[in-house]
């Protein structure tokens, strides 16, 4: 019987030998950019991390690139500024109550996050699972086809022109860390933003309680075990079209919260912003090791600090040379990717 490899959704990773090698590099990183420009690189970081975990989800269990997932946050993106203007009402009014400011947060991502979860899953539905057993390319020309899709829907609704985000968090000039304020804070002689240490503070919790889910539930054993032998997973009592069903949900719903990210971050949106800000995660994905979920959340950062580096050197038009340069010097020397592993074959 002829033999094939096994690409298996991996939640562990050699995280304890790494941790004293990213605090060391993060260090470093902080001494070289400063702390702007660092939390610049960890906010960028956090918005491809989110994105990353979705094509590196699909990819663990389906085996399939999902290149529509770009445009998935670029429609998030576009549902988060529809949730901020019309039923809230918002405009540019920024928040000084931290309650207040908590609880819109809330009724802008938890919305957002259910929805585009909804429509990952129609997207599965109807794209996807009709060609499971199709040639390998006939899924992947679907998932460029559905993106142009998306792209269209949204550039018919809104229009092709960039649409400014309503900022809703407080920006003051510099604030003394004892008087607790949601705006900027002065920190090791650089102004931290709460926008930037929000951001962060939520992206690490989602990719926290993805880990957690993903290792420590039942649904997470069955899209483990989807992933390792799905015909074997099946036998076992597991439920293959509801598992990667979820997995599509999980992934559009992390996709639509970095959708809300950017919005907030860069202050407008515009239909084609998925292109290359998910080609981008994707890049993090296989740098990271792609099917590892750990690897997707570090390669997004690892890009991301490239990227401002770059920036920082004056280089910025070269930061996609610098980003891709990385990625194919890594691929060439680890193929598996960062934090990928050699797996063995099944017959």
């Amino acid at each position: 019987m002829a033999s094939e490899m096994a690409t298996t959704l991996r939640v562990r990773s050699r995280i304890p030998r790494s941790v004293p090698y990213t605090a060391a590099a993060l260090v470093i990183a902080l001494l070289l950019l400063g702390v702007p420009q660092f939390m610049n690189a960890m906010t960028l970081g956090a918005i491809y991390a989110l994105i990353a975990l979705g094509y590196t989800m699909v990819y663990g269990i389906i085996e399939l690139i999902n290149f529509a997932h770009g445009d998935v946050f670029m429609v998030g993106a576009f549902a988060s500024l529809w949730v901020l203007t019309t039923p809230l009402g918002l405009l540019d009014r920024p928040m000084n109550d931290p309650l207040q400011l908590a609880v819109t947060l809330a009724a802008v991502v938890i919305p957002v996050m259910l929805f585009m979860g909804l429509v990952g899953v129609i997207i599965e539905r109807f794209a996807y699972r009709p060609l499971r057993h199709a040639p390998r390319l006939a899924p992947l020309i679907t998932a460029i086809g559905v993106s142009f899709i998306l792209q269209n829907i949204i550039q018919v609704v809104f229009g092709p022109s960039p649409h400014p985000t309503p900022q809703i968090f407080p920006k003051v000039d510099v604030l003394s860390v004892p008087s607790f304020n949601i705006g900027d804070f002065a920190v090791a002689g650089g102004t931290v933003r709460g926008l930037n240490l929000t951001i962060i503070v939520a992206a690490v919790f989602l990719m926290a309680v993805l880990q957690l889910f993903v290792g420590r539930t039942r649904l997470g054993r069955a899209m483990r075990s989807t992933s390792q032998d799905r015909e074997a997973a099946a036998l076992m009592g597991v439920d293959i079209n509801q598992t990667i069903a979820i997995t599509f949900f999980i992934a559009a719903a992390l996709a639509g919260a970095g959708g809300v990210i950017y919005g907030l971050y860069f202050g407008s949106v515009q239909f084609n912003l998925g292109f290359f800000t998910g080609l981008k995660a994707f890049t993090a994905a296989v740098l990271g090791g792609i099917g590892n979920t750990v690897g997707a959340a570090v390669g997004g950062f690892v890009i991301a600090f490239i990227e401002v580096f770059a920036a920082q050197l004056g280089y910025s038009r070269w930061s996609e040379v610098a980003v891709f340069s990385v990625l194919i010097l890594v691929l060439v020397f680890r193929p598996s990717g960062l934090f990928g592993q050699a797996l063995g074959e099944r017959a």
